[in-house]
């Protein structure tokens, strides 16, 4: 019920090509913005290892380079 609803709500907002699964690489990327502390995320998101946090953890590119000066 819960894909179906996803599905038919992407229809009418007219958006192609994204899928339920995207939410979540979209909500770690926007937790990691309040938790910048990798082991707190992969606490907060369940992930045992770094290495698949990363498979959805997507920096912004512009605010690493801020936070180097």
């Amino acid at each position: 019920a819960l894909a179906a609803a996803f599905i038919k709500a992407a229809k009418r907002a007219d958006i192609t090509d994204f899928h339920f699964h995207d939410l979540r690489h979209m909500a770690i990327t926007r937790l990691a913005e309040k938790l910048p502390n990798l082991i707190e995320l992969s606490a907060v998101s369940g992930h045992k290892s770094l290495a698949m946090l990363k498979r959805y953890y997507h920096p912004n590119v512009e605010q690493l380079a801020q936070k180097l000066g």
